[in-house]
């Protein structure tokens, strides 16, 4: 198992959602790799946890990382869910679309795994938590 390409990955999903066109027409420069002190105002895209298995093999070492992408919108925001939906799915859109390279390590692939839509903690807010799947070959 390696955890080499963990950062290399995250580094790479920011990017990739920072160059979307159809994200940023929805939330502007709101894409968070590290959520800022004060939480944001409307919706915004904030990178989450990830679990990483062993996926290596008698070739190379390598690991399946499970990450999540969450898409929230503020107690300011009374539209309910259709306005982060529509960010999810630019979110999915631009990660499925995108070629992503590592700056260590190779993505073999990426793929969606699940979202799951709720009100946020306090009630007032919305979430959409999507869970991605990326395959990295170390060797």
């Amino acid at each position: 198992m390696s955890y080499a390409a963990t950062a290399a990955l995250q580094a790479a999903v920011y990017e990739a959602l920072r160059g979307s066109t159809p994200l940023h027409d929805l939330v502007g420069d709101a894409i968070y790799d590290a959520m800022p002190v004060a939480a944001p105002t409307g919706t915004y895209v904030a990178l989450g946890p990830e679990e990483v298995r062993d996926a290596g093999d008698m070739t190379a070492a390598g690991a399946n990382h499970d990450f999540v992408v969450s898409v929230l919108s503020g107690s300011d925001e009374a539209s309910g869910f259709g306005s982060i939906k529509a960010a999810a799915v630019a979110v999915s859109d631009a990660l499925e679309a995108a070629e992503i390279g590592l700056s260590r390590g190779h993505l073999v692939a990426l793929w969606f795994l699940r979202a799951r839509a709720r009100r946020a903690e306090n009630g007032a807010g919305r979430r959409v938590d999507l869970t991605f799947r990326a395959r990295i070959d170390l060797g």
